[in-house]
C-alpha cells in the first residue's frame, strides 16, 4: 500500500489567535494552575495539623514576596475559571454562542476577573472591611 501525502491540520501559524483561542488557553491553564495550587492549599492546612512551627513556617513562605505573588495568581486563575467556566455553562444552555457576543463575555470575563481578584486582595489587605 502507498504512502498517501495527507495534508496538515491548520495550527498556530495558519490562523491568526483570537479571544475565543487566547481564553480557551488560558481555561486549560488555570484549571491546571487550581490543581498544582490546591497541593499548596493542603501543605498549609497540614501545617496547621502539625503545629505552631510547621504553621509559622508555612506563613512566613505565604508572606513572602515570591508567596504574595503565587496568592494573588492563585485568586486570579481562581476568579477567571470560575467566570469562564459560567461563560461556558451559557453556551451549553444557548445562550451568547454567537460571535458577537461570545467576543462580549470574553472580554467581559477578562475585565470582570481583575475587577473581582483587584477587589478580593483590595479587602483583604484592609482587614475584611
Amino acid at each position: 500500500m502507498a504512502n498517501r501525502e495527507r495534508p496538515l491540520s491548520p495550527h498556530l501559524q495558519v490562523y491568526r489567535p483570537q479571544i475565543t483561542t487566547t481564553m480557551s488557553i488560558l481555561h486549560r491553564i488555570t484549571g491546571v494552575s487550581l490543581a498544582l495550587g490546591g497541593i499548596s492549599l493542603v501543605w498549609w492546612l497540614m501545617s496547621i495539623a502539625l503545629g505552631g512551627e510547621a504553621y509559622a513556617f508555612a506563613s512566613k513562605q505565604w508572606a513572602s514576596p515570591i508567596g504574595l505573588v503565587f496568592l494573588f495568581g492563585f485568586t486570579l486563575a481562581l476568579v477567571y475559571h470560575l467566570l469562564n467556566g459560567i461563560r461556558h455553562l451559557l453556551w451549553d444552555a444557548g445562550w451568547g454562542f454567537d460571535i458577537p457576543t461570545a467576543y462580549k463575555s470574553g472580554y467581559a470575563v477578562f475585565v470582570l476577573g481583575f475587577a473581582i481578584t483587584g477587589l478580593i486582595w483590595f479587602c483583604g489587605l484592609r482587614g475584611g472591611a
